[in-house]
């Protein structure tokens, strides 16, 4: 048995028993994948895949115990690496967040600055997405931590840790007769058209208009605020926008509006993969973001223990 196997095993799983899909992931060929499984099946005298001639269509009962503990296995294999990697040099090495457009732009340059004071060896990477494509990254193992709002709880294979909570706000081009309105509403809201992001979408916004009996007018939908600051600064709308993106230093040429009590709160989370070892620096990485979560808090979140902290 060789991790090589565990990894074509699991990869096959994780792509929807896709062979060609899991050799293109693993630098490898189709056949090189099916005859590595097809030795591990002989060795271990269990069949892992059901098959319909040469394809994958299904996982046998202990194929599927079989391809849960390859996870495990593997995570153990990449741990013990990272934690070889910690005493080697403990001060050095790589970290690749993975993080939304508003996160990286709004959230985290302050995170950014004293991290990169503190580790000036630590390669630093971001890479930009959405949460669907945040998680995604997580589970494959090509990002360490994740920053997003949503998409990160759906995910069995990852456990998130809430940063901080925050509002919407209603963004506004200057002499918008919005504000002249002593406090806003949904009803004065929905009078007007909207360019919101797509997540405020998914989250319910138009829920909550709904819930009033109104049907909110959305314009456009963006991927993110500074778009929707485009649009709003051409007139195409208001705005709905984390009340962090709004810069009044740089947003000179539109105003903001409280929506704190028109929309439910929401939280940034931190998310990591389940049982993995974190370096020192990862560590420190989080207690900049996230004062709240001690490595001990943290540790025991990674190992299934959970955690009720209040932001």
């Amino acid at each position: 048995m060789k991790l090589q196997q565990l990894r074509y095993v699991a990869e096959v799983a994780r792509r929807n028993l896709n062979v060609s899909d899991a050799a293109e992931a693993l630098y490898t060929s189709q056949p090189g994948v099916s005859k590595q499984i097809k030795l591990l099946e002989n060795e271990l005298g269990v069949t892992i895949f059901e098959r319909s001639g040469k394809r994958f269509v299904g996982i046998t009962e202990p194929g599927r115990a079989i391809i849960e503990g390859a996870e495990r296995i593997l995570r153990e294999a990449e741990n013990l690496k990272r934690l070889g990697k910690e005493h080697a040099g403990g001060d050095s090495g790589a970290l690749v967040l993975a993080v939304t457009h508003t996160q990286a732009r709004y959230a985290l340059p302050p995170i950014i600055r004293a991290f990169v004071e503190r580790y000036p060896k630590v390669e630093l990477a971001l890479r930009q997405g959405t949460p669907e494509q945040i998680a995604e990254w997580l589970e494959e193992g090509e990002a360490d931590i994740g920053v997003s709002t949503e998409g990160l709880d759906n995910h069995s294979s990852l456990v998130t840790l809430p940063v901080r909570q925050w509002h919407y706000c209603v963004i506004v081009p200057a002499g918008h007769a919005a504000l002249k309105i002593p406090r806003l509403s949904l009803s004065a809201l929905a009078r007007w058209p909207l360019i919101v992001t797509s997540a405020a979408e998914r989250m319910g916004l138009r829920a909550a208009f709904q819930r009033q009996g109104l049907e909110p007018q959305i314009a456009l939908t963006a991927l993110d605020a500074d778009v929707i600051k485009t649009y709003v600064g051409l007139g195409l709308g208001l705005g709905i926008i984390a009340d962090f993106a709004f810069d009044p230093a740089r947003d000179t040429d539109i105003h903001c509006l409280d929506a704190a009590h028109l929309f439910e709160s929401s939280t940034t989370r931190l998310g990591l993969r389940r049982g993995v070892f974190l370096r020192r620096f990862e560590y420190d990485f989080i207690q900049f973001f996230a004062p709240h979560l001690d490595r001990h808090a943290v540790e025991r979140t990674l190992q299934g223990g959970g955690g009720d902290y209040q932001l």
